[in-house]
């Protein structure tokens, strides 16, 4: 059902996260003009958890979606990204808390940067070189995975 994922997952130790069955967002990477590669960002409006931090599009899955449906989903929601302009070649889980609420990383590419139009949630949508992301001031669960994402994409570039 639609929107029944929507709600607040509390840890013993008070930890809260979004996303009564787990949550998943999208990593999604472009080649820039520069000659670079991109990636989406989403600076995140200011009455959200942890506004003000750049993250990625995502949120909170529903029961009868997987993770990668689901971030998908959101970056179509919160940044009007088709399905079909993106390919998806990776899945990863870059959170688990000690309750079992997961957060997974959607990988995907385009073969550009896609035109994108901001919701609610977003102060601002940005393509960013992946080599200044750290630069930002990083919603701390994103920041946390990104020395880890970063690894993992290298690998899957074939220039590598």
């Amino acid at each position: 059902m639609r929107g029944d994922g929507d709600g607040w997952v509390i840890d013993p130790d008070g930890s809260r996260y979004w996303g009564v069955h787990g949550a998943a967002g999208l990593l999604l990477r472009a080649p820039l003009p520069e000659g670079c590669t991109g990636v989406l960002l989403q600076h995140r409006a200011a009455w959200s958890h942890q506004g003000g931090t750049w993250a990625l599009p995502g949120g909170a899955r529903d029961s009868h979606e997987g993770a990668i449906d689901t971030a998908i989903r959101e970056a179509e929601e919160e940044a009007g990204i088709n399905r079909d302009d993106l390919r998806v070649v990776a899945a990863v889980v870059t959170h688990e808390s000690p309750s079992g609420w997961t957060y997974t990383t959607v990988i995907a590419e385009t073969d550009e940067p896609v035109a994108t139009v901001a919701n609610f949630e977003s102060t601002e949508l940005r393509w960013v070189d992946e080599r200044h992301v750290h630069t930002l001031p990083l919603h701390p669960a994103f920041g946390s995975a990104w020395p880890m994402l970063r690894e993992r994409i290298s690998a899957l570039d074939p220039q590598g």
